[in-house]
């Protein structure tokens, strides 16, 4: 595909997205978009780990809450500006991030997975004992609406344009890396590292990289979940909400920005049919991954390209003849 094509295809995308609450009659379904949107973004961060550099992580929601829990702390007890916290955050969440990259990205396959989810559950340990800090398992509360001058960001509509200015900004800042020179690179780590060390791939140093980017757009988005709701726990940020943005991106495509969304939309929604299963929710998450990966293994993006592909051949035919 063409940049000009992915830069139109970007801002029907977009005008779309920030035109879709003037048809919506109520809060309730902008309230869901707002979740969508705050997913969407962790989808993204994690799918330019796995999706286009082949690191598996299973425990991203640890870097999620890295960002709610510094916005959370500082700004409920400080007279600070959120947006700056925010930052501070993000910084925090990729010095991190960059810190535990370099001994565990040595790791491959399922040892890397472990290692990863040792790190998440780590933090979820910190995020339940500090409670002098986190409020513990009771939660965090008091979080302040972030604001710009007047504006506060404490209704439905407010907040669903903050969001998915931020959803929007990751989402083509992504699909511009990943169709730089780095996201080149990155997808020849995908196929064979071997081979991009032969080729002059810096990879454990891009694959660090890569781990760095994604976990600092995994903490803007804990930041604005923090501000948005007002409230966390730890609950929010454990094993099970991993499990979930990796059955995201596996749903949606791995290796496409938009398959993110997909995803993203998919399961901020499914839970609200689920509630007669709310015991069994990971279970379902799990049966979901094997059964698009036997399937459907490019997910719905790779569905749908094929479904495309396989009409245009018909129609192709019909015109021959």
């Amino acid at each position: 595909m063409g940049k000009k094509h992915q830069i139109l295809i970007f801002f029907i995308f977009a005008a779309i997205a920030l035109l879709v609450p003037f048809f919506l009659k109520g809060s309730y379904l902008l309230n869901v978009l707002i979740f969508v949107g705050i997913n969407t973004i962790l989808a993204v961060g994690l799918n330019l780990l796995l999706g286009y550099a082949g690191q598996i992580s299973l425990g991203h929601a640890a870097f999620f809450g890295t960002g709610a829990y510094i916005s959370g702390i500082v700004t409920s007890r400080f007279p600070v500006d959120p947006f700056l916290i925010m930052i501070l955050a993000a910084f925090c969440a990729g010095v991190l991030a960059f810190v535990i990259g370099f001994p565990i990205l040595k790791l491959k396959g399922h040892y890397l997975a472990m290692a990863t989810l040792g790190f998440g559950i780590i933090l979820y340990i910190i995020f339940n004992e500090t409670v002098d800090w986190t409020g513990g398992p009771s939660g965090l509360s008091g979080i302040p609406n972030l604001c710009i001058g007047s504006m506060v960001f404490d209704n439905d509509w407010n907040n669903y344009y903050l969001v998915w200015v931020f959803t929007l900004a990751v989402m083509l800042l992504s699909i511009n890396l990943c169709d730089s020179r780095i996201g080149r690179a990155l997808r020849a780590i995908h196929d064979s590292e071997a081979a991009a060390r032969v080729m002059g791939v810096n990879a454990r140093f891009l694959k660090v990289q890569i781990f760095t980017i994604s976990a600092v757009i995994s903490a803007i988005a804990g930041s604005l979940y923090a501000h948005i709701v007002t409230f966390i726990a730890p609950s929010s940020f454990g094993f099970n909400f991993s499990v979930e943005l990796l059955t995201m991106i596996v749903i949606g495509g791995l290796g496409s920005i938009y398959g993110s969304f997909l995803g993203a939309v998919i399961l901020t929604m499914l839970p609200e049919f689920l509630r007669v299963f709310r015991d069994f929710d990971i279970v379902i998450y799990g049966l979901m991954l094997i059964l698009m990966t036997m399937f459907m293994p490019g997910g719905l993006i790779g569905g749908i390209k094929a479904a495309a592909g396989f009409i245009s051949a018909q129609l192709t035919k019909r015109k021959g003849k």
